[in-house]
């Protein structure tokens, strides 16, 4: 085999003293689709952010084409004919089609841009990767998946020798899926060289042609995808498939309980469809799937971020309209958002001023903020759930995340709901916070509170969860009761659909 074009050896990083690489070591081969595979927290992304210059490594080498480089920062890296399309999208949705592919490097023409030259080498772009939209069609018209085909060809409108893939499937249909594999391999045979990031396992062993698992920052094989199956790949990734980091505890059993919530037939955008489910008094119901399986959307339908086109929800015998947060609110329903920082707090504030969004109509009186109401909540809340801070004054970007996530479940459960829905509750945050979150869960539900939870951690949906509802591109496929949760392996074979 020849000279690869990558070579990454023994790649150390860490943040924040927790060590996210331990001496990894990656090859990529001309013209291949090398797969990178791993539970979150693998540390997948962080290497190829550390390739493409966003992160930069502790120690270790990297060779592009046998020569060593060495990227402070993603301008580097594009220099070098490595680029990377990232999870969230990039695109301008009030730009063109056009403007979006060539922004930041526009083709000149003396000191103005050359609209006409960039429009034509645009479309034979497209062309050459089967796109078939107008190059002046805005963004903002354009399906999810058409919007990540023009990520790819915005990628491809430089020279690329090396492009990172970060889960790029993850909101496409079936058919955009193979549109999408038709341009990998059209590019593999023009010889540029991809690196697959997914958690899709069926895809990986279809378009790849080299697969390396990654499990707690630490490189566990290379191996041909022809020689991998997808038990295989989840038993590398999971190691003891029985070791989970927490064990699910027995809670006190509620006497007679009711149902909590009856979900029928509910259909959001395309993106949730015909999908029903219940969740008794003082249980906890996850929700597993994969991105783009429509977990996150359900939970923002039933806090009235987003419209339900179809479906019925009843809240213990009752038929309700969920139209906007404020009906889910007053329904008794709460949601800890998936991104805190930006959905969940506001971190110019202090602890006491979050505390206080969702806690209004108990601190004012006679339309005046009591403060020394505000006091002995927000120390209540310190005590009650173990918010390391010097004093209830403190910016809440001061915290560490953990505490800050304490905070935002604080907020809604001085506020008393009846379900807590919870959108990736421990992500970003160290493993002693997570078991504190979990307990703190764990309590609400043991007194008769329902929950609803979406994790990509599979180990803390075993931890909890006393049902799994299974989703796979938008509908229920399976529901596992707590006998079938027998380890994190039940349940990635389940998402892989």
């Amino acid at each position: 085999m020849s000279e690869p074009v990558l070579q990454m050896r023994n790649i150390v990083k860490s943040f924040y003293g927790n060590n996210v690489l331990d001496n990894v070591t990656f090859d990529l081969q001309k013209g291949h689709v090398h797969a990178i595979v791993g539970g979150n927290g693998a540390g997948k992304s962080t290497l190829m952010k550390i390739l493409t210059g966003v992160y930069v490594k502790d120690s270790g080498e990297i060779r592009v084409d046998g020569k060593i480089v060495d990227f402070s920062g993603y301008a580097m890296a594009t220099a070098a004919g490595i680029r990377m399309i990232f999870q969230e999208l990039s695109v301008v949705p009030t730009l063109t089609v056009v403007e979006n592919i060539y922004l930041n490097h526009e083709e000149r023409k003396g000191f103005f841009n050359d609209d006409r030259r960039m429009r034509e080498d645009a479309k034979k772009l497209l062309d050459r990767l089967g796109i078939d939209v107008a190059v002046n069609e805005k963004i903002a018209n354009l399906s999810v998946g058409y919007c990540q085909l023009i990520e790819i060809a915005k990628a491809l409108s430089e020279k690329v020798k090396i492009l990172v893939m970060d889960e790029p499937t993850a909101s496409l249909s079936d058919t955009e899926v193979k549109r999408l594999f038709d341009i990998v391999r059209t590019l593999k045979s023009e010889g540029v060289s991809i690196v697959y990031i997914s958690h899709r396992m069926n895809e990986i062993l279809e378009i790849a042609d080299e697969v390396t698992v990654l499990r707690d920052g630490k490189h566990v094989i290379t191996e041909d995808a022809k020689n991998l199956t997808i038990a295989g790949i989840i038993n590398y990734m999971l190691g003891d498939a029985e070791r989970n980091a927490f064990e699910y505890h027995e809670r006190p059993k509620i006497r007679n309980p009711g149902v909590m919530i009856d979900v029928n037939g509910l259909c959001v955008e395309n993106l949730v469809r015909d999908v029903s489910f219940h969740v008794n008094e003082g249980e906890i119901v996850g929700l597993a799937g994969l991105m783009g399986s429509g977990r996150t959307e359900i939970l923002e339908s039933l806090f009235g971020i987003r419209k339900i086109h179809k479906g019925q929800i009843v809240i213990q015998g009752k038929p309700v309209e969920i139209k906007n947060t404020q009906t889910a609110i007053h329904t008794g329903i709460a949601l800890v958002p998936e991104n805190r920082r930006r959905e969940g707090l506001v971190l110019r504030h202090s602890l006491k001023d979050n505390l206080l969004l969702a806690l209004f109509n108990q601190v004012k009186k006679n339309m005046v903020i009591d403060s020394h109401k505000i006091r002995k909540i927000s120390e209540e809340s310190i005590r009650d759930f173990n918010i390391k801070t010097n004093s209830i004054d403190t910016l809440i970007s001061n915290l560490s995340g953990g505490n800050q996530q304490k905070v935002v479940i604080a907020k809604w459960l001085k506020n008393n709901p009846k379900l807590l829905l919870l959108d990736e509750p421990t992500a970003g945050i160290d493993i002693g916070a997570k078991g504190e979150i979990i307990k703190i869960i764990e309590d609400y539900a043991g007194r008769g509170n329902s929950v609803i939870v979406v994790s990509s951690e599979i180990s803390e949906l075993v931890a909890m969860c006393d049902r799994i509802v299974v989703l796979v591109n938008g509908r229920k496929t399976k529901e596992l009761t707590r006998n079938e949760i027998k380890n994190e392996g039940v349940i990635q074979h389940a998402i892989q659909g």
